[in-house]
């Protein structure tokens, strides 16, 4: 081991799960990877403790523009992605996942370190469609910084099981409506098969709040065959008793599965304990998404 006490965050059954999946020496130019638990675990404690690369002690770690370096290549190619990925296959093949998925987003300040950035209007979110390819090419065009009531924030948009444990992140800009980046967020949702067969992409439900509750929503997730937990809003019972008949029956709510969703809030809780993603200090979005990313390997490597 080559970190201890209040500097670890893995334990040697972790690294064991998570070293075969990282990148390997083979095939690449330029000195070989070394000291990869050490580099993971300074990246890991970067962002619980919220401090600068720079103020990083070389002691028991590694300088800090080695793990800086490499934390950008792993966000640029995806690296955590893929090892979510495969985390994700081994628990659902034991039977680990429960497939009752509850949605919702969280916002975190940005601090002024991450907003010294030109950020156009336009901001899609930035989610996991990058494979091998520059930053420049995946980095949406707002940074995914947008001004909201709480000033220039970010937006953490997840799944998570009915356990809590998260399935899939969308990051965009504050100011984003939640309900319109649902069908995003469950489109980053995919659990590999072990063997053979497709990609699991459905759940059995979706648990989330009235920010959800749109038509247009619920239309999407009936037509996947998705169970909708999701309550109506006061002003959509109010529209349809006024239409009377034509107003169509009450929507039902399953209460008791209702009351699973606050699974997602303690969710929001464990992972903004990580100071680093509580408040946004990364300038690019894809950064501050793998270190979202790298949260939840550390969460699943414990399954």
């Amino acid at each position: 081991m080559t970190s201890s006490g209040r500097y670890r965050v893995l334990s040697d059954e972790q690294w064991a799960r998570i070293e075969p999946l990282l990148p390997s020496n083979e095939g690449r130019r330029g000195h070989p990877f070394r000291n990869g638990r050490r580099v993971v675990e300074v990246i890991a404690y970067r962002y619980r403790t919220g401090i600068p690369w720079r103020d990083l002690p070389r002691e028991p770690f590694v300088p800090w523009q080695t793990a800086w370096k490499r934390h950008r290549r792993y966000a640029a190619d995806g690296t955590w992605d893929r090892v979510l990925a495969q985390l994700l296959a081994e628990a659902d093949a034991a039977g680990k996942v429960d497939w009752a998925v509850s949605v919702d987003a969280t916002i975190a300040r940005a601090h002024q370190h991450a907003t010294n950035t030109t950020r156009p209007e336009q901001d899609t979110g930035a989610g996991s469609n990058h494979r091998n390819r520059p930053i420049r090419a995946v980095e949406p065009a707002g940074h995914g910084i947008g001004r909201s009531r709480g000033g220039l924030t970010t937006k953490i948009h997840a799944a998570v099981d009915g356990n809590g444990r998260p399935l899939a992140v969308v990051i965009t800009g504050g100011q984003r409506n939640d309900g319109a980046l649902l069908a995003t967020v469950l489109g980053e949702l995919r659990v590999p098969r072990l063997g053979r067969g497709r990609a699991r992409t459905r759940p059995d439900a979706v648990i989330a709040d009235r920010a959800y509750s749109a038509g247009t929503y619920r239309r999407a997730l009936h037509a996947r065959g998705i169970k909708v937990v999701i309550p109506e809003k006061s002003d959509e019972i109010t529209a349809r008793r006024r239409r009377g008949a034509r107003g169509g029956r009450p929507r039902t709510l399953d209460s008791t599965a209702y009351r699973g969703r606050n699974v997602i809030e303690r969710h929001f809780a464990l992972t903004k304990q990580w100071r680093g993603l509580a408040t946004r200090y990364d300038k690019l979005a894809v950064t501050y998404r793998a270190a979202v990313i790298l949260a939840a390997c550390i969460t699943w490597s414990r399954i």
